[in-house]
């Protein structure tokens, strides 16, 4: 809408969200530079700041360039897209608790690259590339397993539904990779084990390329979808009313949501709850508007992973706790919190 035809109360809060927005910007520098000063081996910011203009010594460049500014990117972009495939779930299913982790989406995909994993070498540019394309299919036939399961003639789906059917169909899944576990080698459990546990661990620059087509083609397509996730929000039958193709639109946005879940799962494992809290933290900040929600959903997931990779790099040095735990720890009481307001 134009700036022309909006209310004063309208311009001011758009101007308010404006202004959150750039702070969570700012933030993510901030963490982003910081995060770039941590490690084992230190970098002074002035030292990281020559290495960025091609001033520093091969270690440093070594270090920056090839180690920890490919981590800090992918951290971002994972968060990015959790948060957002967590808004649109939210959106399409009315559901306060939809999240990509809890409804077993990312168990799907985690699946299709465990199966992956277990015969070929992911260090290679191929496999690495097919990652996201696994990671898709498996989430995509877990989602299509969920909707069937959830979905109800004349009644749609309904959000206790949905929840209860993705919580089993997660645990089905998650029970499988368990069997799956015990054929494994060593070498491959070890893997599979730090990666089920939500840890950065693709700190190469082919990871990165492997996500960001996903992220490009994808989020400017869901944005493009805010006024149809703000009638979804309003109920089926207004939405039908106003015109919506209720069906059409959430099998777009549904395959929007895996698609982003599933690229990110695949090189980052099982992080959870950023697609529950972040967007729940930007409904707060910004309200319920998709055109603002969204864009806010994304910079503050982006951000919790970021603080999450770093502290769990930092906090007990040399050893790293994966990113996926320190968002648990984060995550968890906000989510029961969430629980027991429900039930009010």
């Amino acid at each position: 809408m134009s700036s022309r035809f909006l209310t004063p109360n309208q311009k001011k809060i758009r101007k308010k969200n404006l202004a959150i927005l750039i702070t969570l910007v700012v933030l993510i520098i901030i963490t982003f530079v910081i995060s770039m000063n941590t490690g084992v081996i230190k970098l002074t910011p002035l030292e990281v700041f020559r290495t960025l203009f091609g001033q520093g010594d091969a270690q440093q460049q070594l270090i920056l360039f090839e180690f920890r500014l490919p981590r800090i990117v992918l951290a971002v972009l994972v968060g990015i897209s959790l948060a957002v495939s967590g808004a649109i779930l939210q959106g399409i299913s009315r559901n306060a608790l939809a999240d990509p982790g809890i409804l077993g989406i990312n168990a799907g995909a985690g699946l299709a690259v465990m199966l992956f994993v277990s015969f070929f070498s992911t260090t290679k540019a191929a496999p690495v590339y097919l990652l996201p394309v696994l990671a898709f299919i498996g989430s995509g036939l877990t989602a299509i397993v969920i909707y069937t399961l959830s979905y109800k003639r004349h009644e749609g789906i309904t959000p206790m539904r949905l929840i209860l059917t993705g919580i089993a169909v997660a645990a089905g899944i998650s029970s499988m990779m368990i069997v799956l576990t015990l054929r494994l080698t060593p070498e491959n459990y070890q893997f599979i084990a730090t990666w089920l546990a939500g840890s950065i661990w693709g700190s190469n620059w082919k990871f990165v390329l492997s996500l960001l087509p996903w992220l490009i083609i994808l989020l400017p397509f869901v944005y493009s979808k805010s006024r149809v996730l703000n009638v979804l929000n309003l109920g089926e039958l207004t939405a039908v009313g106003l015109g919506a193709s209720i069906e059409k639109e959430r099998r777009l946005l549904l395959a929007a949501s895996v698609g982003l879940a599933g690229a990110s799962v695949s090189v980052s494992g099982g992080i959870g709850f950023v697609g529950l809290v972040a967007p729940h933290l930007a409904r707060q900040l910004v309200g319920a508007k998709h055109q603002f929600l969204l864009p806010a959903a994304a910079l503050l997931g982006g951000l919790l992973v970021l603080m999450a990779d770093t502290i769990g790099r930092s906090i007990f040095e040399p050893s790293e706790i994966p990113a996926g735990i320190v968002v648990a720890v984060l995550g968890a009481p906000y989510f029961l919190y969430l629980l027991a307001r429900l039930k009010e």
